[in-house]
């Protein structure tokens, strides 16, 4: 019985330090407060994607109309008026969830307490999906912008784009 606790002590051990080379030392109460997101530090470490979308849409937006000629540029306004109306819906959906859910009200939290656990999954995997899409679109468009500069790197794109992407990996 002795031996079978030091095994299961060993193993805590050993999976608690997988665990934190993984995902961190666990946080003291005394330093939650020190690490929780204000509005100044929350809003540029959670506005990336708001920031990508608005660097990269109306370029890309431009990009696709311009290849129709002048005739596709007629339908920018009409797209800006709508992605003016979209955020502007956007906007009020976000006034009633910060209402509704004052602590807090992720998608998933959010859909799982209006629409049932199955459509929060979905919620989740959109969300996956997104910051999965936002890093890949950020990736592209800054190593398109340094292969502009230096047109001999060329040929190595994906290469570099790979390399981004690995640091990043490694540093989160």
């Amino acid at each position: 019985m002795q031996r079978r606790n030091q095994f299961t002590t060993g193993a805590r051990s050993i999976g608690m330090s997988i665990g934190d080379a993984v995902f961190g030392k666990a946080l003291a109460s005394s330093e939650r407060k020190k690490q929780a997101l204000t509005v100044w530090t929350g809003v540029p470490v959670l506005g990336l994607d708001a920031l990508a979308s608005t660097g990269y849409g109306p370029e890309a937006a431009l990009t696709v109309l311009g290849t129709v000629g002048i005739a596709g540029l007629r339908y920018f306004p009409i797209i800006v008026i709508l992605v003016v109306v979209q955020l502007g819906l956007l906007c009020i959906s976000y006034r009633q969830t910060a209402e509704a859910y004052p602590n807090g009200g992720g998608a998933y939290n959010v859909t799982k307490d209006n629409f049932g656990t199955h459509t929060a999954l979905w919620a989740a995997v959109a969300l996956l999906l997104d910051y999965l899409l936002n890093v890949a679109v950020g990736i592209s468009a800054g190593i398109g912008a340094v292969v502009s500069a230096i047109p001999r790197l060329q040929p190595h794109t994906l290469m570099l784009c790979l390399i981004i992407l690995a640091t990043l990996a490694i540093l989160n």
